[in-house]
């Protein structure tokens, strides 16, 4: 990669007969000078990281003339994200001018009175006493799905990410839009945001050179195309709204109500189609990703396989899986709250500091890159026990960590709006589509985890699937 340039970090993987520690890359033991700095982000974000930031503390480095501060202890974690909160509320340059272009000004990275009056918005949509409302299409769409799975033919092999992400992209269209997402439409969110995170540039030069908006992102034909698809498929869900042809209730739904509302600043188009975007990729990507990543966890480790097996046909027999179900599902839930201490969607929370501050012993400059990594936190070797290996038993029996060391869907006044709904999905999910099948990886395939924007295994997870024994009915 790069003409041989940047040798990315070697993968560990390693597995017992009762143990697994997944695909993780070796950590740093010498400091990256800039050049491997930058081809490094390029390829991943995660993959530079020194050996002695797994440890809970707080560190300062520079790049070039930028201030980096990474914060990883839970009590700094909470005074940046919940005391200091209006100080460090800002994303950083990267994150804002690498996803703008997708969703403008959408929730994720706007700040400050954008912000604050969306946000409520947002959340009501989404909030976990309307999950209710969401359960008969959640089910009713993974039964679907596991039906289409039940119908090919046996040994037949897919990428999973691509299936996952088809999955959860029909889920959120149906639930949160109230428009059943056409074939083609998916596969062009599914293929557009994949292609744009392939070829967007996670490092801003101009930040680290002192500007403190960093410079804008140059799109090229393969970014505006990607993006495009985007916003074709947003722009036909708002058209069909906007005709008549909504579903009441649903998001565009609520926001477009909103418009009339003199409470609040009017919504125009483009506002709504950054929140429908911004909705329609965290709603799917994310729990896409995530559930690819459980999958392989589980195929390598077939005592947690055969756990989760047991409490399946315990709890629903042969009968579907209801989001009823959802806490008898002890295991299942554990294995994907496990899922996400190692394989965090979002592994890196960066955010920009408004003005000087003092973290701990560090003094931080005014525009410093702060940044808070779910990636380190969770492997952190004084806060976890063996925090490389997969143990789903540690958050089984209502199991719990600690509210700023375990952040998947970050934390304080901006945790995801979405967590409840992406949590029940990917527990449904699983269990719908576990209950018949086993996923197997292909054989001699080499897993890296690698971050650009999200948390995905390099070149996708290719897989066959196999009937459970009685278990494949139509």
């Amino acid at each position: 990669m790069y003409f041989g340039l940047y040798k990315p970090a070697r993968v560990i993987e390693s597995k017992g007969p009762d143990f697994f520690i997944p695909a993780h890359p070796e950590p740093r033991q010498t400091e990256p000078n800039i050049f491997t700095i930058v081809l490094g982000a390029r390829h991943s974000l995660i993959g530079n990281l020194m050996e002695d930031r797994y440890h809970s503390g707080v560190d300062s480095f520079r790049v070039l003339t930028r201030q980096i501060v990474f914060v990883n202890s839970p009590e700094h974690v909470k005074y940046v994200m919940v005391s200091r909160h209006a100080n460090y509320e800002r994303k950083s340059p990267q994150m804002r001018r690498a996803l703008a272009p997708l969703i403008g000004d959408g929730l994720v990275i706007s700040d400050g009175e954008t912000w604050k009056w969306r946000r409520p918005i947002v959340a009501g949509v989404v909030h976990k006493k309307r999950m209710p409302e969401f359960a008969p299409t959640m089910e009713e769409v993974a039964e679907e799905f596991a039906r289409g799975w039940a119908e090919l033919p046996e040994g037949t092999g897919f990428e999973l990410t691509h299936q996952m992400a088809q999955l959860t992209a029909k889920i959120i269209a149906q639930t949160v839009f109230g428009r059943n997402l056409g074939h083609q439409a998916a596969h062009m969110l599914i293929d557009g945001f994949a292609s744009y995170q392939k070829s967007v540039d996670s490092f801003n030069l101009g930040y680290f050179l002192g500007a403190d908006e960093g410079w804008p992102l140059l799109l090229g034909p393969k970014r505006r195309r990607a993006a495009a698809m985007v916003h074709t498929v947003v722009d036909g869900v708002l058209d069909a709204h906007f005709s008549g042809q909504g579903d009441r209730g649903s998001m565009v739904d609520m926001l477009i109500k909103h418009r009339a509302d003199n409470s609040g600043p009017e919504m125009d188009r483009a506002a709504l189609r950054n929140e429908a975007a911004t909705m329609f990729l965290a709603g799917h990507e994310t729990t896409a990703a995530l559930l690819t990543w459980a999958w392989y966890l589980i195929a390598n480790s077939p005592w947690v396989e055969e756990r989760l097996h047991v409490e399946i046909d315990m709890v629903c027999g042969e009968g579907p899986v209801r989001m009823s179900d959802l806490p008898a599902l002890d295991w299942c839930r554990a294995i994907i709250l496990e899922t996400l201490r190692l394989y965090p969607p979002i592994p890196l929370l960066p955010r920009q500091a408004k003005d000087a501050d003092r973290i701990g012993d560090i003094d931080v400059e005014k525009g410093a890159l702060v940044m808070i990594s779910p990636w380190l936190l969770h492997r952190a070797r004084d806060l976890w026990d063996r925090p490389n290996h997969f143990m789903p038993e540690r958050f089984a029996n209502g199991g719990k960590a600690d509210p700023f060391t375990f952040i998947p869907f970050s934390v304080g006044p901006r945790t995801c709006a979405g967590l409840n709904f992406g949590l029940d999905e990917a527990i449904l999910c699983l269990a719908t589509l576990a209950q018949r099948f086993r996923v197997l990886p292909r054989q001699g395939w080499k897993v890296e985890p690698v971050c650009r924007l999200t948390l995905r295994p390099q070149g996708g997870l290719p897989v066959t699937i196999a009937a459970r024994s009685g278990k494949g009915r139509p």
